[in-house]
C-alpha cells in the first residue's frame, strides 16, 4: 500500500519560512492519516479522503481558501478516477460547495460523469449538498488589492491499495482573477488520470499541463512498458518547448512512487507505511 499526495507550488522568493514548515507539516499530517485510512478502504475512497482533506485546509488552494475569478467569485474543479473501472468522474467550475471531490465522487453513480458550471453546482444541491462559502478573508484581502495570483495552486492524491488498485483526485480553486468559465486542467485526463498500470495527479498552470496532455501521457507510456522515471523524463521534456510549468505524482502498480516538477517546487509528501517523504 501507497500513497502521495501534493498540495501545488511553493515559492522561496514569495512565501515565509512559516508558511513553508506550516506546508510540510500539513502535509506529513495528512498522508499519514491517509495511510491509516487506506489499511481498511479502498484505493477511491482513500483518494477522496485524502484531497477532503487538503480542501478542508486553508493552507492549499482548493476547498477552503479557493482563488476568487476576475468577477469576484469563487469557482472550483476537482475530479476523480477509478483505475480499475476506468471511470473518470469531475465538477467545473462548481460554486459554493465545501468538498468538490466529493461531488466527483457522487457524479461516479450516474451516467453523466462530468458537469459543469450551474449544471454542477444544481447536481450538488439535489444529492445533499449544502450551501458553503469557501472565501477565506485571505483570499478577499488578495483580490480587492488586485495581487497577480500564480496559478499554480491544485491538490491531489494517488494511492495504491492492498488489493493492487490504483487511483488518482485531484482538486483545484483556480488561479485567480481568470475570465469565468475558464476551464483548468484538474477536471480532464491532462490534470488526472489513472489505469490499472499507473495513477497521475497533476498541478501547475492548467493550459500547459492540457497543451501536453501530461497526466494521460505518463500512464499511456507505463502502460506500453516505460518505467515510471522515464515516462516522467519524456513527458516533462516535451513541456520544455513552451517553458510548461506542471508537477506530477504518480503511483505505479508495482508500487514505485514518483515524482517531478519543471519549476521549483512543487510541495508534496508520500508514505507507505515505513517511510516518509516531504518536500524539501
Amino acid at each position: 500500500m501507497k500513497i502521495i499526495i501534493h498540495g501545488g507550488f511553493f515559492s522561496e522568493s514569495s512565501t515565509n519560512h512559516e508558511t513553508k514548515v506550516a506546508k510540510q507539516e500539513a502535509l506529513l499530517r495528512i498522508v499519514k492519516d491517509s495511510y491509516a485510512y487506506l489499511q481498511t478502504h479502498s484505493a477511491v475512497e482513500t483518494v477522496v479522503y485524502a484531497v477532503s482533506l487538503l480542501e478542508d485546509d486553508a493552507l492549499f488552494n482548493a476547498g477552503i481558501g479557493s482563488q476568487i475569478q476576475s468577477d469576484g467569485k469563487i469557482r472550483m474543479s476537482a475530479s476523480l478516477m477509478d483505475g480499475t473501472a476506468q471511470k473518470f468522474s469531475g465538477v467545473i467550475n462548481i460554486e459554493e460547495v465545501k468538498n468538490p471531490i466529493h461531488v466527483a465522487l457522487e457524479l461516479m453513480n450516474v451516467d453523466d460523469r462530468v458537469l459543469g458550471g450551474s449544471g454542477a453546482t444544481d447536481f450538488a444541491r439535489q444529492h445533499g449538498f449544502e450551501k458553503f462559502s469557501t472565501e477565506i478573508p485571505q483570499r478577499r484581502a488578495e483580490y480587492e488589492a488586485k495581487l497577480a495570483a500564480t496559478g499554480t495552486g491544485t491538490v491531489g492524491c494517488v494511492a495504491l491499495d492492498k488489493n493492487g488498485n490504483l487511483a488518482a483526485a485531484t482538486s483545484t480553486g483556480g488561479k485567480g482573477f481568470e475570465i469565468p468559465g475558464r476551464i483548468s486542467d484538474s477536471a480532464t485526463v491532462a490534470g488526472n488520470y489513472v489505469n490499472e498500470f499507473c495513477g497521475v495527479s497533476l498541478t501547475g498552470v492548467g493550459e500547459d499541463i492540457v497543451s501536453n496532455a501530461t497526466a494521460a501521457k505518463i500512464v499511456t507510456r507505463v502502460t506500453d512498458g516505460f518505467s515510471l522515471d522515464k515516462a516522467f523524463e519524456k513527458t516533462f521534456t516535451e513541456l520544455k518547448p513552451y517553458d510548461g510549468f506542471a508537477g506530477a505524482i504518480a503511483i505505479d502498480k508495482d508500487g514505485n512512487m514518483f515524482h517531478q516538477d519543471s519549476h521549483p517546487s512543487m510541495v508534496f509528501a508520500s508514505f507507505d507505511g515505513d517511510n516518509e517523504e516531504v518536500f524539501g
